[in-house]
């Protein structure tokens, strides 16, 4: 008989202090208002949300924003790279044309306690990032998630907190539910897409039952992104998930508040 893989928790632990599973609103909910901005952070909240998640990039001057691609062409009618411009400008360039990029120094402020999922996009994002967390005293309500180890290992290494899987994590975490012991995990929780990508095209999937009990045997909540369709917001919380993120959130709220979930 093969041995439990880890120290079976007497719960899952919070995620940031909130008891799941929780609504997540991915860009602060980008389908429903200007991605990453203000005012789709104000929507979430007044929908009740109290975690959203959102992108980080430096400017020049190494100002912390909330923005997700790497150049502004997609968003504004500017182009060019996010770290080649200072605040002062980037200040004026407006997302979709109606709502300015913000620091995610003034979003952490005007919503003292709501939590964040924040995702430093490139490495020289992380400094900045680290200097917003401790300037304003947050990192107790922000979990830090990046497709880079050696971001997540910066992050680690300069103060504790919440990190999600690296990749590399998700993979091993994914090989344990396959009764592979993996060893050690730094990570604090999942936040997951319900596949992985691997080198050379390929995929597996990763949120299954057997990915989920994996998971909250070692304590740590399990996030499923991006679930954007109502049929697999209803599939992923049958299957125990901890958080749900979306772009959509009316439709997920609704979603929860059908199962007596939102709270």
């Amino acid at each position: 008989m093969i041995p439990p893989m880890a120290d079976s928790p007497s719960r899952v632990r919070p995620f940031l202090g909130l008891e799941g599973p929780l609504a997540i609103a991915h860009r602060g909910g980008g389908a429903e208002r200007p991605e990453n901005t203000m005012a789709a952070f104000e929507h979430a909240v007044g929908l009740g949300y109290r975690v959203v998640e959102t992108d980080v990039h430096a400017t020049r001057d190494r100002v912390a924003v909330a923005y997700h691609d790497n150049d502004v062409d997609r968003l504004t009618r500017h182009t060019g790279p996010v770290a080649a411009r200072d605040w002062r400008e980037l200040a004026t360039f407006c997302v979709n044309g109606i709502e300015p990029v913000p620091r995610l120094e003034d979003v952490l402020g005007a919503w003292p306690d709501l939590r964040l999922i924040v995702d430093p996009k490139a490495d020289d994002a992380v400094g900045p990032l680290i200097e917003v967390l401790r300037r304003t005293n947050a990192r107790d309500r922000v979990c830090v998630g990046s497709f880079s180890a050696h971001r997540l290992r910066w992050v680690r290494s300069d103060a504790p907190g919440y990190t999600s899987c690296s990749p590399v994590e998700v993979v091993r975490l994914r090989a344990e539910s396959w009764s592979v012991r993996v060893g050690n995990l730094e990570a604090d929780c999942a936040q997951v897409p319900p596949r992985q990508a691997l080198p050379g095209g390929f995929s597996i999937p990763v949120v299954d039952a057997a990915f989920v009990r994996a998971a909250h045997a070692r304590g740590m909540p399990v996030q499923v992104w991006t679930v954007d369709e109502e049929a697999e917001m209803e599939r992923f919380l049958d299957l125990g998930v901890d958080g749900v993120m979306s772009d959509h959130v009316t439709r997920l709220k609704a979603a929860f508040e059908r199962r007596n979930l939102w709270r």
